[in-house]
């Protein structure tokens, strides 16, 4: 029993070390955490295999909530248990929260954003070699046949041309594989055009940047229910990925309530995107600027508790789903599926980053090329890349002016 005890307190210590890290180091938004969670998790621990990794994003594709805190407590459950959830989601959580409430306290006391134009210049098309890099290996597994690809490439198009709400799009494609892939194949796909197609998908990769304003804080008296409620339904409802929390957010603080105004929710937004963790610790930013200090707590936890509840519900079901042969395809389908959204969603983002000809930047071409080769060819660890992209940035910035 000591011996059990014993272990379970050093797969928390594993868990809160590790997950601690990777909160103060995960920039980049949600496409960027999974990369550098799979590169942890999966390449240098060996917790969870490929193909246990790939179920469980498909799962997280299927609840609300933010994918890589999902990822996160998935993973913290099944190396620890109940308490292995809690100790790697609050992890995870904990580096944004606290950085959050001091930029927070800043923004009220000074009523500006930080200047980070240098850092954010050179994080963000360093974040496109970690993706690349994630989207490589796991494409790689995913796409284990030529109807998987096919599955992939339709739903992508559903996404891009037809603009489906990615949801649907992922339910679509988790059906369509269900039925499809009962009908055997003609034949196999050939490891080389795969590779050749994921070589493809993954060139376009890339993050939002984000928008800087200058706001007022609110002075509006506000309800502490009322403003951990109104989150609590966010976080519950929150399907397509983070960027999705500003027309939440604007619907209910800024149109609803009034306790928010534009500027003060292009600021949160800009904060949660440049802190490092779920940008979902923009909550944490609002629940400050509302409320202070007990506005952010309450948000926090009212917009993170959705996620704890909804893996705990759902882990245990995943084997379950893999053993069925419906299900299992539906799984299988749902993964490729949840890969195409996301080179999708990077590659529209990454307009703003490199840009098309003819006005590409080409530094930040050369940052996204170099960190793709450094992690794919040479498994440069994620935080190295970006930690380099920023100092890179910052004297790139530096040299133009």
């Amino acid at each position: 029993m000591k011996e059990d005890r014993a272990t379970i307190l050093n797969r928390l210590a594993e868990l809160a070390q590790l997950f601690l890290k990777l909160g103060l180091v995960s920039f980049g938004g949600p496409n960027a955490h999974i990369a550098m969670i799979e590169d942890e998790v999966v390449s240098k621990r060996e917790w969870l295999t490929r193909a246990q990794f790939l179920d469980f994003l498909g799962a997280t594709n299927l609840i609300p909530g933010p994918n890589s805190t999902e990822m996160v407590i998935h993973i913290g459950y099944v190396y620890a248990g109940w308490l292995g959830l809690i100790v790697a989601g609050v992890s995870f959580i904990l580096p944004a929260v606290l950085i959050t409430v001091g930029l927070g306290w800043g923004y009220v006391s000074f009523g500006a954003t930080p200047q980070v134009a240098g850092l954010l210049y050179g994080i963000k098309p360093a974040v496109l070699g970690v993706i690349a890099d994630a989207l490589w290996r796991l494409g790689k597994k995913a796409v284990k046949t030529s109807k998987l690809l096919t599955i992939a490439i339709f739903v992508a198009g559903l996404v891009w041309f037809a603009h489906v709400s990615e949801i649907m799009a992922l339910l679509i494609g988790g059906v369509a594989g269900m039925i499809w892939l009962q009908f055997p194949s003609q034949g196999n796909q050939s490891d080389q055009s795969t590779h050749l197609l994921i070589a493809g998908m993954t060139t376009g990769i890339a993050l939002k940047a984000s928008a800087t304003t200058i706001g007022l804080a609110s002075t509006i008296p506000v309800s502490l229910w009322q403003l951990g409620y109104s989150f609590l339904k966010i976080g519950g409802t929150l399907f397509g990925g983070g960027y999705v929390l500003l027309p939440l957010v604007q619907s209910e603080f800024v149109d609803g309530y009034g306790w928010l105004t534009q500027q003060q929710l292009l600021d949160a937004i800009s904060i949660g995107q440049f802190t490092p963790g779920p940008i979902l610790s923009t909550a944490t930013f609002i629940g400050y600027v509302i409320a202070g200090l007990p506005g952010a707590i309450v948000a926090t936890i009212a917009i993170f508790l959705p996620s704890f509840l909804l893996v705990a519900a759902t882990n245990p079901l995943i084997p379950y789903l893999r053993k069925s042969r419906w299900l299992g395809a539906f799984l299988d389908a749902v993964n490729v599926s949840a890969l195409a959204l996301m080179v999708v969603v990077t590659i529209q983002l990454a307009l703003t980053t490199i840009g098309i000809p003819p006005r590409l930047d080409w530094m930040a071409g050369s940052i996204a090329i170099g960190s793709a080769i450094l992690g794919i060819r040479f498994q440069v660890n994620s935080a190295w890349l970006i930690f380099g992209g920023a100092i890179i940035g910052q004297i790139g910035l530096l040299l133009r002016y």
